[in-house]
């Protein structure tokens, strides 16, 4: 099965519509059920979970392992993005992208990865940002979090490639998905850049998807470690 988290909406909600189209069995995660239900796809099993909580996501898995068989690929999706200048943003702002950034993408790791390392097959694909290769005025925490995630996915790369193992970056640029609804306070976002980017300077949800879908159905022996992605005219 695949499994896919923060499968309710933007690049999830995408990730689900393209692996269920390429008949995967999948098993979707979020903490917005209803949401995951309404996608109404074929062999894919809803379960609302946090992946903050480890014995939350761990109940989820153990769920679809019962019904769809062990974990052939994690595709560790859900993120949250808070935008403030870092002297004002609040300290639970920072918690909450610890905790789902960084702490999730940990959780989903420390799940699957001894089995598949007993298996000696598998794949493990993290949805970092170009925000974890160079920084954004705004962005502080949410940098240091996918800078984290980079980190963690060459590191650990390397710790398993001997046993069959694939770990894949992905490093979208401008996306166009719901996550900026609650990134920016109401106040702000009718000034804040991000609001007012043309067509041509996002790529949407589907991009990214395609491209995901693209790198898992490689050969196992095919690793494409990192795939940094943005729309043609995104310079920085």
């Amino acid at each position: 099965m695949i499994v896919i988290t923060g499968a309710s909406s933007g690049i999830g909600k995408a990730l689900a519509l393209h692996f269920s189209r390429a008949k995967h069995p999948l098993l979707l995660v979020a903490r917005r059920l209803a949401a995951l239900q309404e996608l109404n796809l074929p062999n894919a099993l809803c379960v609302e979970a946090d992946v903050s909580d480890l014995a939350s996501f761990s109940k989820a898995l153990e769920q679809g392992e019962r019904q769809l068989g062990a974990p052939a690929c994690l595709i560790n999706n859900a993120g949250v993005l808070f935008a403030e200048l870092f002297h004002q943003q609040t300290t639970s702002d920072w918690e909450k992208m610890l905790q789902v950034n960084v702490s999730g993408v940990l959780n989903g790791l420390h799940l699957v990865l001894d089995k598949m390392i007993q298996r000696q097959t598998g794949t493990i694909m993290n949805i970092s940002s170009v925000a974890g290769r160079k920084t954004f005025p705004g962005l502080a925490v949410y940098c240091a979090t996918k800078h984290a995630v980079h980190a963690l996915s060459e590191c650990i790369r390397e710790e398993i490639a001997d046993h069959n193992v694939r770990l894949i970056n992905i490093a979208p640029g401008n996306v166009k998905t719901s996550i900026w609804d609650q990134a920016v306070p109401e106040e702000k976002k009718k000034e804040h850049p991000a609001y007012h980017r043309k067509e041509h300077e996002n790529l949407s949800a589907d991009d990214i998807a395609k491209v995901v879908l693209f790198a898992y159905e490689q050969p196992q022996n095919v690793c494409l470690r990192e795939i940094v992605l943005a729309p043609t005219r995104q310079i920085k």
